[in-house]
């Protein structure tokens, strides 16, 4: 009911039905002309005349099996074409057969170029329709270049899968204004070919002489597996071609894999990085994320907004996104809603802090998986403000992981950082507190409890690049710490790709390290991006070095004392092995927590520090003069 539905409603399924009537007529008139060059007997005509009929309805019939008539033809890919070779030959097979053991006189090889002329008239049909649909105005694409109205003159620098896809795409949106003149690549050997027409006209290192030729007014770099070091060469390269660029985003950053005309963006620090793609075992993943309810505390931060994205790949049943910000929380829910409608996700303001919402939030939703990613992450606003390191970050996780604990989950994993590693600051220490807080509830059974601790991530709300991109917006300077500071760094979508892993992995208890590569130098961070943004360091930019802030130190580290790193199973992933057991008990860490609780109320910040150096031995904390706040 619902085809014939289809067809009686479907006003293109009739305009393609008619058209393809009156080619089929007309291939197959045509096979007799040429078999018989041109010079058809009264026999000859009469089997015209009887076989006709029911030699096009054979072919609709077949047509419509193979879903002929079900596609959009303005949209004709090569999996149409294979469909139509499928029911041309299966139509065409059918009929000789029939004609060969039913009917004697019937020339056979008239069928053979019937075929070949229903095939070409078939297909041209859906080629021309498609060409008119992307056509500007209703003219023709292939004739648009010698219009009066010519587009930006483009030049995509990548003559690979992800330029070609950026070459259909923008000839196929009519509203697109460009005119692609040409590919530019480092393989030689590509150099001279044609990708649908487009020539590649010579190397990536010959922009500058082929801009100035050819006039081009904006440049695309569409290399999706591009390093680092590619980058930074590609983008100087642009510059001094002194035309507009921009990129497309690497594999890791795009959430369905898909490289679109809209994920082309100015090029950033994280294509400057270049850190490789991210290899997922998504089955695995899947198996513990899939139609299960999800809980993500801090859901509207860096970390946790991209966990969101991320984790609805894999269909969970439900995601429960807690934030204590109502801004942070209603943009997350603005960015589900627009990409993620088929989602189930419930928006909860609460706060960690306080134990009878979490236990709420619990009992109300059932979590299955918790992504605990809610902390306080500044390093010198929590030196200034220690206390609100144990009221949120100390205290807040101690509440989400015993009600997890008591509300017997699956699996729980906590984000940790590299700063929890020999801390020199209280939000280092902090963290530190609440691995130990994690392991203390990792006992044997079915819920399983682990961490995953790494380094600084490019664009979060804490790191260097948003405040380095503003001081360049005023001007400068740029104010960097030291000229020796180091970091380890890594980008949004490839931390949060290595959670998920992580959390497909542990067992329990354990403390997973990503591998976060070399440390980065940060007035090398700064002088690209001055570059980046048009500029040269020094000249245009002044670069200020105002010393280390409370609490940071020149490197941050992964593993402290006492501790071991060994492989798993993925090639990014490390994990800690413990030399010798923790020297807190649960009832002593628990005690320890209590005491810390008394001197934030008191706000002694010097007395807090003490209390976290018992906790944490290798903790060195700098003690600075306070004003205690009663």
């Amino acid at each position: 009911m619902k085809k014939l539905k289809f067809i009686k409603s479907n006003k293109n399924f009739w305009f393609m039905a008619g058209g393809d009537i009156v080619l089929l007529v007309s291939a197959s008139l045509l096979s007799y002309l040429l078999r018989f060059e041109f010079q058809l007997s009264s026999l000859e005509a009469a089997v015209i005349k009887k076989s006709v009929i029911p030699i096009v309805a054979c072919k609709l019939i077949f047509f419509y099996c193979f879903k002929l008539y079900r596609g959009m033809w303005r949209y004709t890919s090569i999996s149409d074409l294979i469909n139509i070779i499928k029911a041309t030959l299966a139509s065409s097979a059918t009929i000789i057969i029939v004609i060969f053991y039913s009917f004697q006189g019937f020339p056979r090889s008239v069928f053979v170029i019937d075929a070949v002329l229903t095939l070409v008239f078939i297909s041209g049909f859906r080629l021309i329709v498609r060409l008119f649909f992307t056509s500007d105005h209703n003219s023709l694409t292939i004739f648009r270049k010698n219009s009066e109205e010519k587009g930006l003159r483009l030049l995509i620098i990548g003559a690979g899968d992800s330029g070609e896809k950026m070459l259909r795409e923008i000839r196929d949106n009519a509203r697109l204004k460009y005119e692609i003149v040409g590919f530019l690549d480092d393989d030689s050997n590509k150099v001279g070919l044609l990708i649908h027409g487009v020539p590649v006209m010579g190397l990536i290192a010959e922009a500058k002489e082929i801009v100035d030729r050819e006039n081009i007014k904006e440049i695309l770099i569409a290399i999706s597996f591009a390093t680092g070091k590619q980058m930074k060469r590609i983008v100087e390269i642009c510059k001094q071609a002194k035309v507009k660029y921009k990129t497309i985003p690497g594999v890791g950053e795009l959430i369905d894999g898909r490289v679109t005309i809209k994920s082309i963006r100015d090029v950033s620090y994280e294509d400057l990085l270049g850190r490789e793609p991210v290899h997922l075992e998504k089955e695995k993943i899947g198996q513990y994320l899939e139609g299960k309810r999800v809980l993500i505390t801090g859901a509207g931060g860096s970390i946790g907004s991209e966990l969101c994205r991320q984790i609805a790949r894999y269909n969970p049943a439900s995601l429960i996104l807690l934030d204590r910000t109502e801004k942070n929380l209603y943009d997350i829910e603005m960015d589900m809603w627009r990409d993620f409608s088929y989602i189930k996700y419930l928006p909860v303001l609460g706060d960690i802090r306080y134990k009878v919402e979490i236990e709420g939030i619990f009992e109300k939703y059932r979590p299955e998986v918790v992504f605990h990613a809610a902390a306080y992450k500044h390093v010198p606003m929590i030196e200034v403000n220690p206390w609100e390191a144990v009221y949120n970050n100390i205290l807040g996780t101690r509440n989400v992981v015993e009600t997890a604990y008591d509300s017997e989950i699956e699996r729980f994993v906590l984000v940790s950082t590299d700063k929890a590693v020999n801390p020199t600051n209280v939000m280092g220490a902090s963290k530190r507190v609440t691995e130990l807080i994690m392991q203390a509830h990792a006992n044997p059974g079915p819920a399983r409890f682990m961490a995953v601790r790494f380094g600084n991530v490019v664009g979060s709300s804490g790191s260097v690049i948003p405040l380095f991109k503003k001081q360049i917006e005023h001007g400068g300077p740029v104010t960097v710490t030291h000229p020796e500071v180091t970091r380890y760094f890594m980008t949004i979508p490839e931390s949060v790709q290595l959670i998920l892993q992580a959390g497909a992995m542990g067992e329990g208890g354990e403390i997973f390290v990503l591998d976060m590569g070399t440390q980065v130098k940060i007035v090398d961070i700064a002088k690209d991006l001055i570059r980046l943004s048009g500029f040269e360091p020094e000249r245009d930019i002044e670069i200020k070095f105002i010393g280390l802030r409370p609490g940071e130190k020149l490197y941050e580290e992964l593993i402290v004392i006492g501790e071991e790193i060994a492989p798993t199973r993925h090639d990014k992933i490390l994990i800690l092995n413990r030399l010798t057991p923790d020297h807190l008990g649960k009832i002593e860490l628990e005690k320890n927590i209590s005491e810390l609780v008394k001197l934030a109320d008191d706000r002694d910040a010097d007395g807090i520090k003490k209390k976290l150096k018992e906790i944490v031995p290798e903790y060195v904390p700098q003690m600075t003069v306070h004003e205690n706040i009663k």
